[in-house]
């Protein structure tokens, strides 16, 4: 409750969803699946924010797969995404109870890039609104490589920006709850330019590394080839 309290005293309002098992759910962690983690969240969005409402995703860890569900369920709903330390996880690992960490669920995610078939990186490439993946200096939780193919599928063709706390480990809502200033700057990030998709955020980016006299007049996609690794901050994103 006082990092619900936190998020809203930032933001101006906030809805947290406590999965079963969690807090002062009932149920128990072991019967969950992402499915259900799923299903759980969309009850309590179509149950609490109006049906025509625009929507601001934020998860933490496992709930980065999460978010990716409800931004393909939600669709054009869906203005902002903060994706923090967050995790995917192979298509058939969707419906797996997560038991007791010896069952099919665990099995499938232990092995080695399993989470390379995830859909939630498509989902991901395909957004086209405001984005922030934010990256602990120490994760001993989530792979490096699939926070860089998060950032990859996110640089694609959503408005993005890596927000780096060199500082924090992988618990990062424990993070921001204890720093007011970071969870600002992250609160501040999601909400630029949601009028426009966060292409505000974007030429402001560019136009900062302009030359004295110059101007941001128009933006849209680039289209056509491939952009090499290299050249990935090259694109319409920004970092803090």
């Amino acid at each position: 409750k006082a990092r619900v309290r936190s998020w809203m005293s930032a933001s101006g309002g906030a809805l947290a969803c406590g999965f079963s098992g969690h807090g002062e759910s009932s149920g128990r962690p072991a019967e969950l699946s992402l499915r259900r983690r799923f299903e759980q969240a969309v009850a309590v969005i179509d149950a609490r924010v109006p049906a025509d409402g625009p929507l601001v995703l934020v998860g933490f860890s496992m709930s980065g797969q999460t978010v990716a569900d409800l931004a393909r369920h939600y669709g054009e709903r869906v203005v902002a995404l903060g994706l923090c330390a967050p995790a995917v996880y192979a298509e058939e690992a969707w419906d797996l109870p997560f038991g007791r960490g010896d069952g099919r669920f665990s099995e499938v995610i232990r092995r080695p890039d399993s989470w390379r078939s995830s859909p939630a990186l498509e989902v991901l490439r395909a957004y086209e609104g405001r984005a922030v993946l934010v990256v602990p200096g120490t994760d001993a939780v989530i792979p490096p490589a699939v926070t860089e193919a998060v950032q990859e599928a996110l640089a694609f063709r959503s408005q993005f920006t890596r927000l780096e706390l060199p500082e924090a480990e992988h618990r990062l809502g424990q993070w921001l709850h204890d720093h007011p200033a970071d969870r600002r700057e992250l609160v501040t990030a999601l909400l630029t330019g949601l009028g426009d998709r966060g292409w505000t955020a974007t030429e402001g980016w560019v136009a900062k590394r302009l030359p004295a006299g110059r101007s941001v007049v128009d933006s849209g996609f680039l289209s056509g080839g491939v952009v090499p690794e290299e050249g990935l901050h090259e694109r319409p994103q920004d970092q803090l």
